[in-house]
């Protein structure tokens, strides 16, 4: 059975929340965050210095990923503590995307992506 087989049943029902994760999930940033947050529960100000941003821009990536149920927070004191939501899930889905992208034979890169955009852009 190949990937292109045609099916009588849709893969998944569609809902409103799909294309929130899939933003959420689409950014550079957002994916460097939930790897380092991979490694446990960190302070914004742990991921500021970990990640060379502004605490500003850290904590709008921050708010994307915890409206989507990505990331939970825990408030102790003044500090804001960020850790991952449901970290098993979380791997599935990495696991499921690398599956999916072995078995239709791409070879993504970003830059590869942003170029073929840029030229469709073009073209238009």
């Amino acid at each position: 059975m190949t990937m292109n087989d045609l099916r009588d049943e849709p893969i998944f029902e569609g809902n409103d929340s799909h294309p929130a994760l899939f933003h959420a999930l689409a950014e550079p940033t957002r994916l460097a965050l939930i790897q380092h947050l991979s490694t446990g529960e960190h302070r914004v100000r742990d991921l500021v210095e970990h990640m060379h941003l502004a605490q500003s821009t850290v904590s709008k990536h921050l708010s994307c990923l915890r409206d989507c149920g990505v990331v939970t927070v825990r408030i102790e004191g003044r500090s804001s503590w960020f850790s991952l939501a449901d970290p098993g899930r979380l791997a599935d889905l990495f696991g499921a995307a690398d599956s999916l992208l072995a078995a239709s034979g791409a070879s993504l890169s970003l830059k590869n992506h942003h170029d073929h955009a840029e030229l469709e852009d073009a073209d238009l």
